[in-house]
């Protein structure tokens, strides 16, 4: 089976290096999958789950923004933050998710609660794939 090399950099280091044989990305239009020989493209991602499938299993990567480099040979995300799901910490994702809630509840004015909203899916994001809820 043919594969394709995966690396996923933060600002931190790098989270993911491996070969896998397809991997699923939450890009700022959608999902796109990606198998060996895709075409070149770079795509803004989104607050999601990067899905790394290997041959009988697949590994789930928080991933909150940042861009998708894909080329033939290789696929690259330099993202903002990103943690695999072993890595996740539960229950700071948990209170992390419990403070944006009430801080969208208070609803104090438009800037909060954009940034309260954001919080709250990054916190859900770590969660689901923590709890591999994809």
């Amino acid at each position: 089976m043919k594969t394709i090399t995966v690396n996923i950099v933060t600002p931190d280091g790098p989270v993911y290096d491996s070969e896998v044989s397809m991997v699923i990305a939450v890009t700022a239009t959608g999902e796109m999958g990606v198998l060996p020989g895709h075409i070149p493209t770079v795509a803004p991602l989104g607050i999601g789950a990067v899905r790394l499938k290997k041959e009988n299993s697949t590994e789930l990567v928080a991933v909150n923004g940042g861009f998708l480099e894909i080329r033939p040979e290789k696929v690259t995300i330099l993202a903002q933050s990103a943690e695999r799901a072993t890595d996740i910490d539960l229950a700071r994702a948990q209170e992390s998710a419990k403070r944006a809630e009430s801080l969208l509840q208070a609803n104090k004015n438009e800037i909060d609660f954009k940034r309260a909203e954001l919080a709250l899916k990054r916190a859900m994001n770590r969660i689901n794939v923590y709890e591999g809820n994809i």
